[in-house]
């Protein structure tokens, strides 16, 4: 099943370079809108800031910024409400926001069960058809409402990902399939480092006014978006021509892997058959599986929330520009993707599922201690500040290389295999909750939710101030009120705990 592999790589690819795209250009599209729509004073965007600037004016008093951070306040929320990693770099008010990762929350395992039922390939074809739709709204959005619009269509079809993980899932065995759910996250990693800096040179270069008159009005972006809907468009063409349907094809796979595993017993090659494989009870799987969307949650929502941080972090401390900032989050990303490939992929079988992921939350929190640590040193040891900067990078890397990616492939190890018996001939019998389709959506469900609160509970955004030098900028509630080093030492504390609560989980063995 090497070519479904492949397929569901490139079709990622395909995916996340067009989700990565326009990720910096939302605040500028927010701030367009706010222009062009400012006389309309009972408009939808108008509405929508007064009920922002109500939120705002319970964190802190208006002041110099007030109007212009309404807006990049917007932004966040979306982006607590809308499904992306959400990151700010302060000066240039770079930030991301993608589709609904609330619209996710309830979706996902919807879209799982459809999977299930009707099957992978024709579901994934549907929800391309939506992601079209969305970028082909968001081309001719001129109005804030319709833009939203655009958002709605797009979350309410993301199955992307989870799908292709259903798929991956469909076709490996358990031996092998914790190594074919790392290409997810490689994909992940070689996009954000890749589209992002298109999205940003797109984002200085508007649309040409002369392509108005191509027909009716096009958003001030709708050349990324155009490029967005070109991908889109390959992509699903690709997949239509290039993806077999997997769903029921799991068993068979794992019926020839055993076959072919006789000729071996304890790596000798003597021949003697390996003694079978006995799966624990449906209620014990279930119960890992509520266990491991508990840790999805807590971990995203944590995660999301101090990731957040890090360029107004960088911006206050260390006045770092933009190009500098992108440098910081593509060596991350870089970083994570040379692990995926180099050490997760051919570790991950050796050490579990959850040792790995636990791993991976004990990185954070060494992470975080980094992160609280370094303003003690910004004034008096700027070079010690930096390694303690570069450290947590590091820390964060490993983080975003293993933890979901472990965790996701832990869930995918509790499914039931499904397919046709080889001997009766007759579809296997799956438990409902233990269809793939159906319990990752439930697993990705959990983590989308995180996702969303994350930000909103951590990372609720600060008064900024005209003079540069006379306290922190701060990025969140915790952040504003107590200042870095408390935040991120709390956090550590928060990660160290969720690690610590893993162990049990970590000794179960994955199927």
């Amino acid at each position: 099943m090497a070519k479904v592999e492949t397929v569901v790589f490139l079709s990622l690819i395909l995916d996340l370079f067009a989700f990565t795209i326009p990720l910096p250009l939302f605040p500028r599209l927010i701030e367009w809108y706010t222009v062009r729509e400012s006389s309309d004073a009972n408009g939808f965007l108008a509405r929508t800031l007064q009920f922002v600037t109500s939120i705002r004016s319970l964190l802190y008093k208006p002041g110099i910024q007030s109007q212009r951070w309404d807006v990049v306040l917007l932004g966040g929320l979306m982006g607590s409400v809308f499904s992306s990693i959400v990151k700010l770099s302060i000066r240039g008010l770079t930030e991301t926001d993608a589709v609904l990762r609330t619209l996710q929350f309830f979706v996902s395992p919807r879209i799982g069960a459809l999977s299930d039922k009707y099957g992978r390939k024709r579901i994934l074809l549907i929800t391309m058809i939506g992601n079209i739709l969305s970028a082909l709204i968001w081309i001719q959005s001129t109005t804030f409402a319709s833009y939203m619009l655009s958002r709605v269509v797009g979350g309410l079809s993301e199955g992307n990902v989870q799908l292709a993980i259903a798929i991956l899932s469909d076709v490996t065995t358990p031996a092998v399939r914790s190594k074919a759910l790392a290409h997810v996250g490689i994909a992940f990693a070689i996009c954000f480092c890749i589209g992002p800096p298109i999205g940003a040179y797109f984002a200085s270069r508007p649309l040409p006014k002369s392509m108005n008159s191509w027909g009716p009005g096009l958003n001030v972006y709708a050349i990324p978006a155009i490029i967005t809907l070109v991908l889109l468009v390959a992509e699903t063409i690709f997949l239509v021509v290039a993806l077999p349907e997997t769903r029921g094809k799991g068993l068979a796979a794992t019926k020839s892997n055993e076959k072919s595993s006789t000729t071996h017993a304890n790596g000798n090659g003597n021949g003697v058959p390996k003694p079978p494989v006995v799966r624990r009870s449906v209620e014990s799987r279930l119960q890992v599986l509520k266990s491991l969307r508990t840790f999805h949650f807590f971990f995203l929502a944590l995660f999301s929330g101090v990731e957040f941080t890090l360029t107004f972090l960088t911006f206050d401390l260390l006045d770092w520009s933009n190009t500098q900032n992108g440098k910081l989050i593509g060596s991350i990303g870089i970083i994570s993707a040379l692990l995926q490939g180099g050490y997760v992929r051919r570790s991950m079988s050796k050490v579990g599922e959850g040792n790995m992921a636990q791993r991976g939350v004990s990185s954070c929190a060494i992470g975080l201690i980094l992160l609280a640590l370094m303003p003690n040193f910004v004034q008096t040891q700027p070079s010690l500040a930096m390694k303690l900067l570069q450290g947590a990078a590091v820390c964060m890397a490993f983080t975003s290389a293993t933890v979901v990616n472990s965790l996701t492939a832990f869930a995918s190890l509790q499914c039931d295999e499904g397919g046709i018996d080889t001997v009766a001939g007759k579809t296997v019998e799956e438990h409902p909750q233990l269809a793939k389709g159906t319990a990752l959506g439930n697993f990705r469900s959990s983590g989308q939710l995180g996702r969303a609160l994350g930000p909103l509970l951590g990372e609720l955004y600060p008064q900024f101030v005209a003079d540069h030098e006379s306290h922190y900028y701060l990025a969140c509630a915790s952040y504003w009120t107590f200042g870095p080093s408390a935040t991120y030492g709390a956090s550590a504390l928060a990660m160290a705990a969720l690690s610590m609560s893993m162990k049990r989980v970590a000794k179960i063995k994955s199927t």
